[in-house]
């Protein structure tokens, strides 16, 4: 009796463990999208890739599976916030990418 009682608790856990642990998975997909996007968008700023940085920066986090809330360039640098909705919850990550602050050495 002990071990069938042992043994829902174990399962109720998961099944209450679960979401939570979708949402830390998630939170690192839209994370590294908004990482690709900020690169791509900084790659277009600098001239290695044609167009324009936060269309660029819309279609790689739509690639990711995430869409673009927020694009800002200034200069070479661009940060951008990628979002995707999980039962309802917007989960939002934002990255900024461009040269390295201080120049080359």
């Amino acid at each position: 009796m002990l071990a069938v009682a042992i043994g829902a608790a174990v399962a109720a856990l998961t099944v209450l463990a679960l979401p939570l642990y979708m949402g830390v998975a998630l939170k690192q997909s839209v994370s590294a999208a908004a990482d690709a996007a900020a690169l791509a968008a900084a790659d277009t700023v600098i001239g290695i890739v044609a167009g324009y940085p936060c269309e660029t920066a819309a279609r790689v986090a739509a690639a990711n599976g995430s869409g673009l809330a927020a694009c800002q360039v200034d200069g070479f640098i661009v940060t951008v916030s990628a979002t995707r909705l999980i039962v309802g919850v917007a989960v939002t990550s934002t990255a900024t990418a461009g040269p390295p602050p201080g120049g080359a050495d």
